[in-house]
């Protein structure tokens, strides 16, 4: 069976084969009906449309976009904040005409998706700053969106008020009269879950920013620090456990809901209640924060607008636009974790 090509369409339809060509790559430049006529016509011979490799080398783009996780996608989708993020960078995507690629960290040397995979640009997502994935892209000069880090000047970035948002945490714990407070937070890979070494904190940019707040809202009252580390290593609940066995609290500020939840798991284990032994504030708002019991006090970032937002600084990037960074607000919500400091 001789072999379909764009002329055998066109001497089909009677067009030309520019005109084939344009109802695959450029759409816009035939009426509707046209191309309905065309993609018939192929459908029929069996034709499926231009080679992705070839046409990607005519037009200078691969109409994808690169998004690169610190982990696996399985941990992504474990966690509900993440999973929004990626399901709303990707929505929004499919709506200008461009595909999600998901780089993760390789599994050895011979296949790193930030080297080797095709792609116009790229959404940096809460990956560590020296990570040998965005090493790669910058290397790459692949144009970068970074999201929840900051990247450099050269970068665009879409972040959040975490600082803002951890601070008003420990104000709210504060003015309950809480005085003895923990803080659960996010470390380096391969930290121990209470340590005394100074630099283990992670270095991304929430880690950091919600730290900082942290340490203002609760003024001259230095906390006890437990970590969690980065990565499947880190195990929130058995930090927890460790957290609370060890350091005399009445309070835990905790970087995610997540963690949050921990440690009211840890806690019932030891038999303290929350919030009348024990006050748990986690951040992001989860779907999982107004769903236990008891409903956690977190910090609320809007994640599906932190997504559509990263996309749009991303098509301005691509088309040569300025990309101003941009700091999407946080909201203190208050509900059953927390409550005045025992006596």
């Amino acid at each position: 069976m001789a072999k379909v090509t764009l002329q055998s369409i066109a001497d089909q339809v009677g067009v030309s084969r520019m005109t084939v060509s344009n109802a695959f790559s450029r759409p816009d430049q035939l009426s509707a009906e046209l191309r309905a006529r065309i993609l018939a016509a192929a459908a029929e011979l069996g034709y499926v449309g231009p080679d992705p490799a070839a046409r990607a080398l005519a037009r200078g783009r691969t109409g994808a976009v690169g998004l690169l996780l610190n982990g696996p996608l399985s941990e992504a989708f474990a966690d509900e904040v993440a999973a929004a993020f990626v399901a709303s960078v990707s929505d929004e995507l499919t709506a200008r005409g461009l595909a999600l690629t998901v780089l993760t960290p390789p599994r050895d040397e011979s296949f790193f998706p930030a080297r080797d995979v095709g792609m116009d640009a790229a959404i940096v997502y809460t990956c560590e700053p020296d990570s040998a994935g965005v090493d790669w892209l910058a290397r790459r000069a692949i144009p970068m969106v970074a999201v929840d880090q900051d990247l450099g000047e050269a970068v665009p970035r879409v972040l959040v008020d975490d600082r803002v948002g951890a601070r008003a945490a420990a104000e709210h714990l504060a003015a309950l009269g809480h005085t003895r407070v923990a803080v659960l937070t996010l470390a380096r890979p391969g930290t121990p879950v209470r340590t005394d070494e100074p630099d283990v904190l992670s270095t991304s940019h929430p880690a950091r920013e919600r730290m900082a707040g942290w340490r203002e809202g609760l003024g001259e009252r230095e906390p006890v620090v437990g970590y969690v580390a980065l990565g499947t290593e880190g195990d929130p609940y058995a930090a927890a456990l460790e957290l609370l066995r060890t350091a005399d609290v009445t309070a835990v500020l905790c970087f995610s809901d997540v963690f949050a939840y921990a440690v009211v798991r840890a806690a019932e284990e030891l038999g303290r209640s929350v919030p009348g032994d024990l006050s748990v504030v986690g951040f992001d708002d989860n779907p999982l924060a107004a769903t236990v019991r008891p409903a956690l006090t977190t910090v609320r970032q809007d994640v599906r607008a932190k997504g559509r937002i990263a996309v749009e600084r991303l098509t301005d990037v691509l088309a040569g636009r300025p990309a101003e960074p941009v700091v999407l607000p946080t909201e203190l919500v208050v509900r059953e974790s927390t409550g005045p400091a025992p006596a």
